[in-house]
Protein backbone atom coordinates (compact mmCIF):
# COMPACT_ATOMS: atom_id res chain seq x y z
CA UNK A 1 0.00 0.00 0.00
CA UNK A 2 1.43 3.08 -1.13
CA UNK A 3 2.09 6.25 1.21
CA UNK A 4 -0.34 9.35 1.60
CA UNK A 5 0.69 11.66 -0.60
CA UNK A 6 2.66 14.44 1.24
CA UNK A 7 1.72 18.48 1.48
CA UNK A 8 4.64 20.73 1.09
CA UNK A 9 6.89 20.95 4.00
CA UNK A 10 5.49 23.71 5.48
CA UNK A 11 2.22 23.34 5.55
CA UNK A 12 3.20 19.72 6.41
CA UNK A 13 4.30 20.55 9.69
CA UNK A 14 1.35 22.93 10.64
CA UNK A 15 -0.99 20.27 9.42
CA UNK A 16 0.64 17.99 12.08
CA UNK A 17 -0.10 20.83 14.40
CA UNK A 18 -3.85 20.79 13.49
CA UNK A 19 -4.60 17.35 13.62
CA UNK A 20 -2.52 16.67 17.18
CA UNK A 21 -4.75 19.49 18.15
CA UNK A 22 -7.79 17.98 17.28
CA UNK A 23 -6.78 14.28 18.46
CA UNK A 24 -5.51 15.66 21.94
CA UNK A 25 -9.39 17.18 22.42
CA UNK A 26 -11.35 13.83 20.90
CA UNK A 27 -8.81 11.98 23.21
CA UNK A 28 -10.14 14.08 26.01
CA UNK A 29 -14.12 14.23 25.37
CA UNK A 30 -14.85 10.58 24.16
CA UNK A 31 -12.53 9.09 27.34
CA UNK A 32 -15.69 11.21 29.31
CA UNK A 33 -18.24 9.81 26.89
CA UNK A 34 -16.91 6.48 26.60
CA UNK A 35 -16.29 5.89 30.48
CA UNK A 36 -19.67 6.71 30.88
CA UNK A 37 -20.82 3.91 28.52
CA UNK A 38 -18.78 1.13 30.88
CA UNK A 39 -20.12 2.63 33.82
CA UNK A 40 -23.12 2.42 32.39
CA UNK A 41 -22.70 -1.20 32.21
CA UNK A 42 -20.59 -2.21 34.91
CA UNK A 43 -21.92 0.48 38.00
CA UNK A 44 -24.62 2.91 37.07
CA UNK A 45 -27.12 0.31 37.65
CA UNK A 46 -26.42 -0.75 40.89
CA UNK A 47 -25.16 2.86 42.11
CA UNK A 48 -27.84 4.81 41.28
CA UNK A 49 -31.18 3.23 40.77
CA UNK A 50 -33.28 0.78 42.71
CA UNK A 51 -32.17 -2.63 43.38
CA UNK A 52 -34.00 -5.32 41.22
CA UNK A 53 -34.21 -9.17 40.84
CA UNK A 54 -33.57 -8.80 37.39
CA UNK A 55 -29.99 -8.31 36.38
CA UNK A 56 -30.73 -6.59 33.40
CA UNK A 57 -33.16 -4.24 34.73
CA UNK A 58 -30.63 -1.63 36.53
CA UNK A 59 -28.45 -1.91 33.42
CA UNK A 60 -31.52 -0.95 30.73
CA UNK A 61 -32.12 1.72 33.01
CA UNK A 62 -28.78 3.29 33.02
CA UNK A 63 -28.99 2.71 29.12
CA UNK A 64 -31.86 5.00 29.29
CA UNK A 65 -29.56 7.76 30.98
CA UNK A 66 -26.85 6.98 28.67
CA UNK A 67 -29.18 7.41 25.87
CA UNK A 68 -29.94 10.67 26.98
CA UNK A 69 -26.07 11.77 25.89
CA UNK A 70 -27.31 11.19 22.16
CA UNK A 71 -30.45 13.43 22.60
CA UNK A 72 -28.55 16.19 23.59
CA UNK A 73 -25.84 15.79 20.66
CA UNK A 74 -28.21 17.25 17.80
CA UNK A 75 -29.18 20.42 20.13
CA UNK A 76 -25.08 20.55 20.50
CA UNK A 77 -24.84 19.90 16.57
CA UNK A 78 -27.46 22.54 15.65
CA UNK A 79 -26.22 25.15 18.40
CA UNK A 80 -22.10 24.24 17.99
CA UNK A 81 -22.59 24.32 14.11
CA UNK A 82 -24.26 27.45 13.65
CA UNK A 83 -21.71 29.19 15.88
CA UNK A 84 -18.61 27.58 14.57
CA UNK A 85 -19.91 27.99 10.93
CA UNK A 86 -20.20 32.29 12.21
CA UNK A 87 -17.23 32.32 14.19
CA UNK A 88 -14.88 29.33 13.67
CA UNK A 89 -14.07 25.98 14.47
CA UNK A 90 -11.30 26.33 17.10
CA UNK A 91 -13.51 28.53 19.72
CA UNK A 92 -16.21 26.35 19.63
CA UNK A 93 -13.90 23.35 20.23
CA UNK A 94 -12.55 24.88 23.19
CA UNK A 95 -15.59 25.61 24.64
CA UNK A 96 -17.19 22.22 24.34
CA UNK A 97 -13.69 20.45 26.09
CA UNK A 98 -14.55 22.49 29.24
CA UNK A 99 -18.62 22.04 29.08
CA UNK A 100 -18.25 18.25 29.07
CA UNK A 101 -14.88 17.93 31.18
CA UNK A 102 -16.78 19.91 33.76
CA UNK A 103 -19.77 17.36 33.89
CA UNK A 104 -17.84 14.31 34.17
CA UNK A 105 -15.90 15.66 37.11
CA UNK A 106 -19.24 16.38 38.91
CA UNK A 107 -21.10 12.98 37.50
CA UNK A 108 -17.71 11.56 39.92
CA UNK A 109 -19.46 13.85 42.65
CA UNK A 110 -22.66 12.36 42.49
CA UNK A 111 -24.49 10.94 45.67
CA UNK A 112 -26.14 7.46 45.14
CA UNK A 113 -29.85 6.58 45.36
CA UNK A 114 -29.48 4.92 48.59
CA UNK A 115 -28.55 8.36 49.53
CA UNK A 116 -30.89 10.89 47.23
CA UNK A 117 -33.30 8.50 45.85
CA UNK A 118 -34.37 9.53 42.69
CA UNK A 119 -32.79 12.80 42.36
CA UNK A 120 -29.62 10.84 42.47
CA UNK A 121 -30.33 9.24 38.96
CA UNK A 122 -31.69 12.85 38.16
CA UNK A 123 -29.16 14.55 38.56
CA UNK A 124 -26.93 12.13 36.25
CA UNK A 125 -29.47 12.66 33.86
CA UNK A 126 -28.69 16.23 33.90
CA UNK A 127 -24.96 15.75 33.35
CA UNK A 128 -25.85 13.47 30.71
CA UNK A 129 -27.04 15.97 28.96
CA UNK A 130 -24.41 18.58 29.44
CA UNK A 131 -22.17 16.10 28.24
CA UNK A 132 -24.16 15.24 24.88
CA UNK A 133 -24.42 18.80 24.06
CA UNK A 134 -20.85 19.06 24.24
CA UNK A 135 -19.82 16.63 22.26
CA UNK A 136 -22.27 16.77 19.80
CA UNK A 137 -20.24 20.15 19.02
CA UNK A 138 -17.15 18.11 18.90
CA UNK A 139 -17.04 15.90 16.10
CA UNK A 140 -17.93 18.12 13.35
CA UNK A 141 -15.31 21.03 14.65
CA UNK A 142 -12.60 18.18 14.91
CA UNK A 143 -12.84 17.03 12.13
CA UNK A 144 -13.22 20.02 9.94
CA UNK A 145 -10.29 21.48 11.10
CA UNK A 146 -8.28 19.14 9.86
CA UNK A 147 -10.54 18.15 6.46
CA UNK A 148 -10.31 22.15 6.10
CA UNK A 149 -6.27 22.13 6.21
CA UNK A 150 -6.31 18.91 4.57
CA UNK A 151 -4.80 18.35 0.89
CA UNK A 152 -7.39 17.18 -1.74
CA UNK A 153 -5.84 13.80 -2.60
CA UNK A 154 -5.13 13.10 1.18
CA UNK A 155 -7.74 14.21 2.61
CA UNK A 156 -8.91 10.70 3.79
CA UNK A 157 -5.69 10.19 5.07
CA UNK A 158 -5.43 13.37 7.30
CA UNK A 159 -8.93 13.70 8.46
CA UNK A 160 -9.23 9.76 9.88
CA UNK A 161 -6.92 10.83 12.68
CA UNK A 162 -9.54 12.74 14.58
CA UNK A 163 -11.32 9.42 14.45
CA UNK A 164 -8.46 7.40 15.54
CA UNK A 165 -8.30 9.06 18.30
CA UNK A 166 -11.81 7.83 19.56
CA UNK A 167 -10.37 4.30 20.31
CA UNK A 168 -7.83 6.08 21.78
CA UNK A 169 -9.98 7.51 24.12
CA UNK A 170 -11.92 4.43 24.58
CA UNK A 171 -8.95 2.31 25.60
CA UNK A 172 -7.79 5.40 28.28
CA UNK A 173 -11.19 4.64 29.76
CA UNK A 174 -11.41 0.85 29.67
CA UNK A 175 -7.60 0.87 30.96
CA UNK A 176 -8.67 3.23 33.66
CA UNK A 177 -11.62 0.92 34.73
CA UNK A 178 -9.72 -2.16 34.63
CA UNK A 179 -6.86 -0.87 36.97
CA UNK A 180 -9.66 0.14 39.46
CA UNK A 181 -11.32 -2.57 38.98
CA UNK A 182 -8.67 -5.35 39.41
CA UNK A 183 -6.69 -3.37 41.89
CA UNK A 184 -9.76 -2.40 44.04
CA UNK A 185 -12.55 -4.89 46.56
CA UNK A 186 -15.85 -5.23 44.47
CA UNK A 187 -17.05 -3.30 47.43
CA UNK A 188 -14.37 -0.40 46.98
CA UNK A 189 -15.23 -0.14 43.65
CA UNK A 190 -19.33 0.46 43.47
CA UNK A 191 -18.76 2.30 46.62
CA UNK A 192 -15.87 5.13 45.26
CA UNK A 193 -13.43 3.50 43.46
CA UNK A 194 -15.55 4.34 39.63
CA UNK A 195 -15.37 7.76 40.80
CA UNK A 196 -11.49 8.06 40.29
CA UNK A 197 -12.06 7.96 36.73
CA UNK A 198 -14.27 10.65 36.75
CA UNK A 199 -11.99 13.21 38.46
CA UNK A 200 -9.27 12.63 36.43
CA UNK A 201 -10.79 13.85 33.49
CA UNK A 202 -9.71 16.93 35.26
CA UNK A 203 -6.66 17.08 34.22
CA UNK A 204 -6.35 16.07 30.90
CA UNK A 205 -9.29 18.12 30.08
CA UNK A 206 -6.91 21.39 30.84
CA UNK A 207 -4.52 19.35 28.93
CA UNK A 208 -6.30 19.01 26.02
CA UNK A 209 -7.85 22.62 26.21
CA UNK A 210 -4.27 24.06 26.24
CA UNK A 211 -2.99 22.05 23.26
CA UNK A 212 -6.28 23.80 21.11
CA UNK A 213 -5.40 26.99 21.80
CA UNK A 214 -2.37 26.71 19.48
CA UNK A 215 -3.63 26.19 16.03
CA UNK A 216 -5.48 28.25 13.74
CA UNK A 217 -8.19 28.25 11.27
CA UNK A 218 -8.08 26.74 7.90
CA UNK A 219 -7.32 29.30 5.19
CA UNK A 220 -10.53 28.01 2.92
CA UNK A 221 -12.62 29.11 6.68
CA UNK A 222 -11.20 32.55 6.75
CA UNK A 223 -11.78 33.55 3.18
CA UNK A 224 -15.64 32.47 3.65
CA UNK A 225 -15.76 35.23 6.43
CA UNK A 226 -14.25 37.58 4.22
CA UNK A 227 -16.84 36.73 1.50
CA UNK A 228 -19.80 37.33 3.79
CA UNK A 229 -19.89 41.11 2.97
CA UNK A 230 -22.47 40.30 0.05
CA UNK A 231 -25.60 39.91 1.46
CA UNK A 232 -25.97 36.15 -0.82
CA UNK A 233 -22.86 34.78 1.80
CA UNK A 234 -24.74 36.08 5.00
CA UNK A 235 -27.16 32.69 5.51
CA UNK A 236 -25.79 29.94 6.77
CA UNK A 237 -26.47 27.83 9.43
CA UNK A 238 -28.75 24.15 10.16
CA UNK A 239 -31.64 25.81 8.67
CA UNK A 240 -30.35 26.63 5.41
CA UNK A 241 -28.17 24.02 5.08
CA UNK A 242 -31.67 21.72 5.56
CA UNK A 243 -33.05 24.34 3.21
CA UNK A 244 -29.88 24.31 0.50
CA UNK A 245 -28.37 20.58 0.61
CA UNK A 246 -31.06 18.40 2.06
CA UNK A 247 -30.06 15.46 -0.05
CA UNK A 248 -26.77 15.86 1.63
CA UNK A 249 -28.17 15.83 5.36
CA UNK A 250 -30.06 12.89 4.04
CA UNK A 251 -27.30 10.89 3.17
CA UNK A 252 -24.77 11.91 5.82
CA UNK A 253 -27.35 10.25 7.99
CA UNK A 254 -27.86 7.22 6.24
CA UNK A 255 -24.23 6.70 6.28
CA UNK A 256 -24.23 7.08 9.97
CA UNK A 257 -27.18 4.10 10.80
CA UNK A 258 -24.76 1.30 10.43
CA UNK A 259 -21.48 2.46 11.80
CA UNK A 260 -23.16 4.34 14.53
CA UNK A 261 -25.08 1.10 15.66
CA UNK A 262 -22.46 -1.48 14.82
CA UNK A 263 -20.04 0.28 17.47
CA UNK A 264 -22.40 0.46 19.83
CA UNK A 265 -23.28 -3.44 19.70
CA UNK A 266 -19.35 -4.12 19.68
CA UNK A 267 -18.10 -2.06 22.63
CA UNK A 268 -20.93 -1.51 25.18
CA UNK A 269 -23.45 -4.50 24.66
CA UNK A 270 -20.41 -7.23 24.29
CA UNK A 271 -19.63 -6.01 27.89
CA UNK A 272 -23.32 -6.69 29.04
CA UNK A 273 -23.32 -10.28 26.94
CA UNK A 274 -20.11 -11.28 28.39
CA UNK A 275 -20.65 -10.58 31.82
CA UNK A 276 -24.56 -11.35 32.00
CA UNK A 277 -24.22 -14.24 29.19
CA UNK A 278 -20.95 -16.14 29.22
CA UNK A 279 -19.97 -15.23 32.96
CA UNK A 280 -16.14 -13.55 31.91
CA UNK A 281 -15.02 -11.39 35.06
CA UNK A 282 -15.30 -7.52 34.89
CA UNK A 283 -11.60 -7.18 34.65
CA UNK A 284 -10.84 -10.16 31.82
CA UNK A 285 -13.62 -8.26 29.32
CA UNK A 286 -12.18 -4.94 29.97
CA UNK A 287 -8.73 -6.20 29.38
CA UNK A 288 -10.08 -8.30 26.27
CA UNK A 289 -11.25 -4.69 24.96
CA UNK A 290 -8.23 -2.89 25.44
CA UNK A 291 -6.12 -5.07 22.95
CA UNK A 292 -9.60 -4.71 20.46
CA UNK A 293 -9.09 -1.06 21.00
CA UNK A 294 -5.33 -0.99 19.89
CA UNK A 295 -6.63 -3.02 16.67
CA UNK A 296 -9.29 -0.28 16.12
CA UNK A 297 -6.72 2.72 16.37
CA UNK A 298 -4.26 1.25 13.92
CA UNK A 299 -7.16 0.39 11.40
CA UNK A 300 -8.51 3.72 11.06
CA UNK A 301 -6.25 5.68 9.18
CA UNK A 302 -4.99 2.64 7.06
CA UNK A 303 -8.69 2.43 5.78
CA UNK A 304 -8.81 6.49 5.78
CA UNK A 305 -5.64 5.68 3.30
CA UNK A 306 -7.60 3.55 1.32
CA UNK A 307 -10.81 5.91 0.55
CA UNK A 308 -8.16 8.35 -0.67
CA UNK A 309 -6.65 5.48 -3.09
CA UNK A 310 -9.46 3.57 -3.83
CA UNK A 311 -12.53 6.52 -3.30
CA UNK A 312 -14.93 6.81 0.10
CA UNK A 313 -17.59 4.85 -1.57
CA UNK A 314 -16.06 1.52 -2.10
CA UNK A 315 -14.40 1.51 1.28
CA UNK A 316 -17.75 2.91 3.43
CA UNK A 317 -19.71 -0.06 1.07
CA UNK A 318 -17.33 -3.10 2.15
CA UNK A 319 -17.57 -2.07 5.98
CA UNK A 320 -21.40 -2.03 5.80
CA UNK A 321 -21.17 -5.71 3.99
CA UNK A 322 -18.59 -6.97 6.65
CA UNK A 323 -20.36 -4.99 9.47
CA UNK A 324 -24.04 -6.82 8.59
CA UNK A 325 -21.82 -10.10 8.57
CA UNK A 326 -20.27 -9.50 12.38
CA UNK A 327 -23.00 -10.30 14.99
CA UNK A 328 -23.70 -13.65 12.56
CA UNK A 329 -20.36 -15.21 13.91
CA UNK A 330 -18.75 -12.80 16.99
CA UNK A 331 -21.28 -13.81 19.25
CA UNK A 332 -21.41 -17.63 19.11
CA UNK A 333 -16.84 -17.13 19.31
CA UNK A 334 -17.76 -14.74 22.60
CA UNK A 335 -19.30 -17.97 23.78
CA UNK A 336 -17.13 -20.09 23.75
CA UNK A 337 -15.30 -17.98 26.68
CA UNK A 338 -11.36 -18.66 25.10
CA UNK A 339 -10.06 -15.05 25.71
CA UNK A 340 -8.30 -15.41 21.99
CA UNK A 341 -11.56 -15.77 20.20
CA UNK A 342 -13.17 -13.33 22.32
CA UNK A 343 -10.64 -10.70 21.29
CA UNK A 344 -10.72 -11.40 18.02
CA UNK A 345 -14.54 -11.57 17.66
CA UNK A 346 -14.59 -7.67 19.17
CA UNK A 347 -11.63 -6.77 17.27
CA UNK A 348 -13.17 -7.56 14.00
CA UNK A 349 -16.14 -5.92 14.29
CA UNK A 350 -13.98 -2.70 15.01
CA UNK A 351 -12.27 -3.45 12.47
CA UNK A 352 -15.30 -3.82 10.06
CA UNK A 353 -16.70 -0.13 11.88
CA UNK A 354 -13.18 1.38 11.07
CA UNK A 355 -13.90 1.10 7.28
CA UNK A 356 -17.06 3.31 7.75
CA UNK A 357 -15.76 5.62 10.37
CA UNK A 358 -12.54 6.40 9.04
CA UNK A 359 -14.16 7.97 5.66
CA UNK A 360 -17.01 9.17 7.12
CA UNK A 361 -15.02 12.69 7.78
CA UNK A 362 -13.67 13.37 3.83
CA UNK A 363 -17.24 12.44 2.30
CA UNK A 364 -18.85 14.32 4.82
CA UNK A 365 -16.86 17.57 4.78
CA UNK A 366 -17.14 17.36 0.83
CA UNK A 367 -21.02 17.35 0.51
CA UNK A 368 -21.67 20.81 1.77
CA UNK A 369 -19.91 24.34 1.31
CA UNK A 370 -17.73 25.97 4.30
CA UNK A 371 -20.07 28.32 5.00
CA UNK A 372 -22.71 25.44 6.22
CA UNK A 373 -20.40 22.59 6.50
CA UNK A 374 -19.77 22.85 10.46
CA UNK A 375 -23.82 22.81 10.42
CA UNK A 376 -23.65 20.44 7.91
CA UNK A 377 -21.71 17.47 9.09
CA UNK A 378 -22.81 17.84 12.62
CA UNK A 379 -26.69 17.27 11.56
CA UNK A 380 -25.72 14.51 9.45
CA UNK A 381 -23.95 12.83 12.09
CA UNK A 382 -25.73 13.94 15.20
CA UNK A 383 -29.22 13.43 14.76
CA UNK A 384 -28.72 10.02 13.63
CA UNK A 385 -27.25 9.18 16.83
CA UNK A 386 -30.59 9.20 18.51
CA UNK A 387 -32.29 6.28 16.55
CA UNK A 388 -28.95 4.64 16.20
CA UNK A 389 -25.70 4.43 18.65
CA UNK A 390 -28.25 5.78 21.57
CA UNK A 391 -31.08 2.76 21.48
CA UNK A 392 -28.53 0.31 19.96
CA UNK A 393 -26.86 -0.96 23.36
CA UNK A 394 -31.22 -1.11 24.71
CA UNK A 395 -32.53 -2.84 21.73
CA UNK A 396 -29.87 -5.28 22.05
CA UNK A 397 -30.03 -5.89 25.65
CA UNK A 398 -33.82 -6.03 25.33
CA UNK A 399 -33.77 -8.27 22.67
CA UNK A 400 -30.99 -10.82 24.47
CA UNK A 401 -33.25 -10.93 27.47
CA UNK A 402 -36.65 -11.71 25.66
CA UNK A 403 -35.55 -13.85 23.25
CA UNK A 404 -32.37 -15.51 25.01
CA UNK A 405 -30.27 -15.38 22.01
CA UNK A 406 -28.01 -13.38 19.71
CA UNK A 407 -29.19 -14.10 16.72
CA UNK A 408 -32.11 -11.00 16.63
CA UNK A 409 -29.53 -8.65 17.62
CA UNK A 410 -27.40 -10.45 14.73
CA UNK A 411 -30.44 -9.24 12.52
CA UNK A 412 -30.98 -5.79 13.93
CA UNK A 413 -27.16 -5.65 12.94
CA UNK A 414 -27.18 -6.78 9.77
CA UNK A 415 -30.66 -4.28 8.77
CA UNK A 416 -28.71 -1.59 9.97
CA UNK A 417 -26.12 -2.10 7.68
CA UNK A 418 -28.53 -2.40 4.54
CA UNK A 419 -29.78 1.09 5.37
CA UNK A 420 -26.02 2.85 5.70
CA UNK A 421 -25.82 0.75 2.14
CA UNK A 422 -28.59 2.37 0.03
CA UNK A 423 -27.06 5.70 1.25
CA UNK A 424 -23.40 4.34 -0.06
CA UNK A 425 -25.27 4.01 -3.51
CA UNK A 426 -26.92 7.51 -3.64
CA UNK A 427 -23.89 9.27 -2.68
CA UNK A 428 -21.27 10.83 -5.17
CA UNK A 429 -17.82 9.65 -4.74
CA UNK A 430 -15.69 12.89 -3.80
CA UNK A 431 -12.54 11.86 -3.17
CA UNK A 432 -9.52 14.11 -4.75
CA UNK A 433 -12.23 16.94 -4.69
CA UNK A 434 -11.23 20.67 -4.14
CA UNK A 435 -13.63 21.84 -1.18
CA UNK A 436 -13.12 25.30 -3.23
CA UNK A 437 -15.48 24.20 -5.96
CA UNK A 438 -17.85 23.25 -3.73
CA UNK A 439 -18.09 27.04 -2.44
CA UNK A 440 -17.88 27.71 -6.50
CA UNK A 441 -20.73 25.96 -7.55
CA UNK A 442 -22.89 27.57 -3.68
CA UNK A 443 -22.31 30.93 -4.70
CA UNK A 444 -23.17 30.10 -8.54
CA UNK A 445 -26.63 28.61 -7.14
CA UNK A 446 -26.85 31.57 -4.82
CA UNK A 447 -26.69 33.86 -7.94
CA UNK A 448 -29.15 31.72 -9.65
CA UNK A 449 -31.49 31.46 -6.59
CA UNK A 450 -31.10 35.95 -6.36
CA UNK A 451 -32.04 35.81 -10.07
CA UNK A 452 -35.28 33.84 -10.08
CA UNK A 453 -36.25 35.67 -6.74
CA UNK A 454 -35.39 39.21 -7.29
CA UNK A 455 -35.88 41.60 -4.06
CA UNK A 456 -38.91 43.29 -3.56
CA UNK A 457 -38.48 47.07 -4.85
Amino acid sequence: MHTAPRPPAESASALRKVVAASMAGTVVEWYEFFLYASAATLVFGTVFFPPSGDPFAGIIAAFLTYAVGFIARPLGGIVFGHLGDKYGRKRLLQISILLIGAATFLIGCLPTYAQLGLFAPALLVLLRFIQGFALGGEWGGAVLLVAEHSPDRSRGFWASWPQAAVPVGNLLATLVLFVLSSTLTPAAFLDWGWRVAFWLSAVIVLIGWYIRTKVSEAPIFLEMQAERETAKQNSFGPFEVIRRYPRGVLIAMGLRVAENILYYVVVTFSIVYLTQVVKEATSATLLILVGAHIVHFIAVPLFGRLSDRLGRRPVYATGAILGATWAFFAFPMMSTANPVAIWAAIALGLVFHAAMYAAQPAIMAEMFPTRMRYSGVSLGYQVTSIFAGSLAPIIATSLLAQYGSSVPVAIYVAVACAITLVAVFFARETAGLDLRSIDTADRQRADLAQVASPPSP
